[in-house]
């Protein structure tokens, strides 16, 4: 009798990624498991930071993942970079993402260690990969107290055309709910998609996609009248097909727009204006060589350009990161599997190459073991940039991650320790950046998620530790940054019971350190309830922070405690469909 080899095809390398989506057979949650998290209020982003990784910054909600800057963590779609995945809102407000997760069929959440198909990433990468083409019309509205939604789907064959409309606004729950903040003229996001995805055969798929949002929002602060409204506009078209004997050839093309006007801004009459915009081409060739080999090769370029004027200070950058890499993953012996992979990138007269290297033992179907080490880059913000008067090109990031899985059909298991080194930070010396800062992250991550204890009952705990310091922009000795908060744990529960999910979770954080002060530690505990009423239509609820805590976000140069508009948030929304039979198929457009 003989083995019987399994081919790399049949392999997920699961190191240091959370995925979600059928396709994974390591998948944690589905994108209702997801939206249904209990603090998320169907946001990817508040979802995710249920992960292990993830820091509680509650001024602008966004993923700061292992002691990095919320920069550090980039998004793609379809492979495809997005410049600017969060919407926009004013200062110490908590912002959402710009995507629903139920656009996706695939969310792989790296929390480091990836592979050289990934640029312009310093910590992690957030990829997601669209739903395929519909095969079936679909048509529903979802309405909350402060969003409006309308979309549908026309499924030709082998195509579907969809569309999307949304539309936010704070208005009326600012009138049913006290707000610590005065908006003049309350939060408001009009926002509309379209997607169109043509299958040619089983081997050659066209995807396209374009949104926009257009924000507007007006608070008093500080004795003024503070005026934001931004356009964000972002659009890909990509392609995958065979081309024969095992190869593959992937094309895309992604644009990012971003306009931003801010009046009143930091005093009475001034004004601030940025625009930003960005092309991202990219073409792959993928091969599977053998049942032990496969290899993929790409080059992309991503085009950048920006300007921005405030009063008498302005400036225009214009500039191109050109990169190639090539990815090997290789059984080198049955449950012994590298994947080596090489990144170049191109910036003006520097050229960076980077190495990465997975290494997994997976002794059998419940365990798997990693070492993960390489090293990744990415260009400054662009107000740092423009300061740097071409002193700068990128930073780098060394990571080392060890990871331990162990997954059964009712428990997963996964330990993490990781160490991160940063290079050439921005540290601001005589009044100008120079790439002379550095940096260190290092930490362990704990997540284990159990259906065994109560049938029907999910449970999951995520613990992270993490002990960050830098010297950079304007430190003047090595500390902790401010948003890194040292331990993080969130516990969560969904009951499903009848027609009903029950959801509750529990975020800890330990305080931050500022120059004026440590805030107390953050607490907040969140409950949600989905009800499915009939099969085309879903109520949705959700309390954030049901014993009313006062959490104390930061604090200010003044020392003056920066909390949240209010303590507690109420969602409740209806999810109705008219054309299909599942509700929840509404946002699947």
């Amino acid at each position: 009798m003989n083995e019987q080899t399994t081919t790399i095809n049949e392999v997920i390398v699961t190191a240091s990624t959370f995925s979600f989506g059928k396709s994974d057979n390591f998948k944690t949650m589905n994108a209702l498991d997801v939206v249904m998290a209990g603090n998320s209020c169907g946001d990817i982003v508040a979802a995710l930071q249920t992960l292990p990784g993830t820091q509680k910054v509650g001024e602008n909600g966004k993923l700061y993942v292992r002691g990095g800057e919320s920069d550090e963590c980039q998004t793609f779609v379809n492979g495809m970079h997005v410049l600017v995945p969060y919407s926009t809102n004013t200062e110490n407000t908590a912002i959402r993402g710009r995507f629903s997760p139920f656009l996706f069929k695939d969310i792989n959440f790296s929390l480091g260690g990836y592979s050289g198909e990934y640029g312009q990433a310093l910590s992690s990468v957030l990829s997601m990969e669209t739903t395929d083409a519909a095969t079936s019309d679909k048509f529903g509205v979802s309405a909350s107290l402060v969003d409006w939604n309308i979309g549908g789907t026309k499924a030709y064959q082998n195509s579907s055309l969809s569309f999307n409309a949304a539309l936010t606004s704070m208005g009326l729950y600012d009138r049913l709910f006290t707000q610590r903040q005065e908006f003049t003229r309350p939060y408001r996001k009009l926002s509309g998609e379209a997607q169109y995805k043509k299958e040619f055969n089983a081997s050659s798929v066209l995807k396209s996609y374009v949104g926009y949002d257009l924000t507007l929002v007006r608070q008093h602060i500080d004795g003024r009248n503070l005026l934001l409204k931004e356009h964000n506009i972002y659009a890909n078209v990509t392609h995958c097909a065979s081309i024969g004997r095992g190869y593959s050839l992937f094309t895309g093309v992604a644009n990012s727009s971003v306009l931003t006007d801010i009046d009143n801004a930091r005093m009475v009459g001034d004004h601030y204006h940025n625009f930003r915009n960005e092309v991202h081409l990219k073409v792959e060739v993928r091969k599977v060589c053998s049942d032990v080999l496969k290899v993929s090769t790409g080059v992309e370029d991503y085009i950048r350009n920006s300007t921005m004027r405030y009063d008498a200070y302005h400036y225009l950058l214009n500039y191109n990161i050109l990169a190639a890499h090539i990815d090997a993953q290789w059984r080198i012996i049955p449950r012994v599997f590298l994947n080596a992979s090489a990144r170049a990138e191109f910036m003006k007269s520097d050229c960076l190459l980077m190495p990465r290297v997975t290494l997994s033992y997976i002794p059998n179907k419940y365990l798997q073991f990693s070492l993960v080490g390489g090293r990744y880059s990415q260009t400054l913000a662009d107000d740092y940039l423009a300061q740097s008067r071409g002193e700068f090109s990128q930073r780098t990031a060394d990571h080392a991650i060890f990871s331990m899985q162990y997954k059964s059909d009712a428990t997963l298991l996964r330990i993490e320790p990781y160490w991160k080194k940063y290079h050439h930070l921005p540290l601001l010396e005589d009044g100008v950046y120079r790439p002379h800062g550095y940096g260190t992250s290092r930490g362990v991550d704990v997540f284990v998620e159990d259906h065994s204890l109560v049938k029907h009952l999910t449970t999951t705990l995520s613990y992270s530790f993490n002990d960050s310091e830098r010297l950079y922009l304007g430190y003047t000795e090595v500390q902790t940054p401010d948003y890194a908060s040292r331990h993080n744990l969130r516990l969560t529960a969904k009951y499903a019971i009848g027609k009903a999910i029950i959801g509750l979770a529990e975020s800890y954080a330990n305080g931050r350190h500022f120059p004026t002060g440590t805030t107390p530690h953050y607490n907040s505990v969140d409950v949600n309830l989905t009800y499915l009423l009939n099969p085309k239509v879903i109520i949705y609820t959700s309390l954030n922070n049901i014993f009313g805590r006062t959490n104390i976000f930061r604090y200010d140069a003044s020392a003056n405690p920066v909390v949240p508009s209010c303590d507690r948030f109420l969602y409740i929304g209806i999810l109705v469909s008219l054309k299909n039979s599942k509700a929840y198929d509404i946002s699947n457009f």
